[in-house]
């Protein structure tokens, strides 16, 4: 997940088996290239793609579509921040940060906006993207910096999710215990 997207998005359906018709439309909707398509707790679906912007809202349109009552969330964003894959693949390393926030969500389309919207409004480290395994449905992200980043960085990220009534919680712990930052990282 090392490569440049220029738009991603995605759909998360309540039904795993209208989640692969939904992903097979999608796909067959516009040139897009899939990115992750799979099941997710509680029985739920998502399907995410890359391309160009045309492209991905044509193929998310496409599931939306597909799926009617049993789409969750879906979302596109036309220019992803680069540090949101290498968080969902959960490969970034961080030291001790001076604060760590935490945004959690019942979605994970929204959760996907939650760190992108996070990451471009403050000089912060995405940590991880958790995407609703074994969670009940739910997803967080964390990220790390100073306070003030953090702070404006767990706001930013919280708009989008809160818009869509799927804020769970968000928080900011300055100075997070070293006991606590080594389960995180």
């Amino acid at each position: 997940m090392n490569q440049t997207y220029e738009s991603i998005g995605m759909v998360e359906l309540s039904s795993i088996a209208v989640g692969h018709e939904a992903c097979d439309a999608m796909l067959k909707a516009a040139a897009v290239k899939m990115i992750l398509a799979r099941t997710i707790c509680s029985g739920k679906y998502i399907a995410m793609v890359t391309g160009d912007v045309a492209a991905v809202e044509a193929s998310v349109r496409a599931g939306v579509d597909l799926g009617a009552e049993t789409v969750v969330d879906w979302m596109v964003i036309p220019n992803v921040h680069p540090a949101v894959f290498p968080a969902m693949s959960a490969t970034v390393r961080v030291g001790m940060p001076d604060a760590l926030g935490i945004v959690e969500s019942f979605s994970v389309a929204s959760l996907v906006e939650a760190a992108d919207a996070a990451a471009k409004a403050a000089q912060i480290e995405l940590i991880e993207i958790r995407l609703a395994m074994a969670l009940g449905g739910k997803g967080f992200v964390t990220f790390t910096g100073p306070v003030d980043a953090v702070r404006a960085a767990v706001d930013a990220g919280a708009e989008p999710v809160e818009r869509k009534g799927l804020l769970v919680r968000k928080v900011v712990i300055p100075a997070p215990c070293k006991e606590l930052m080594s389960d995180i990282i």
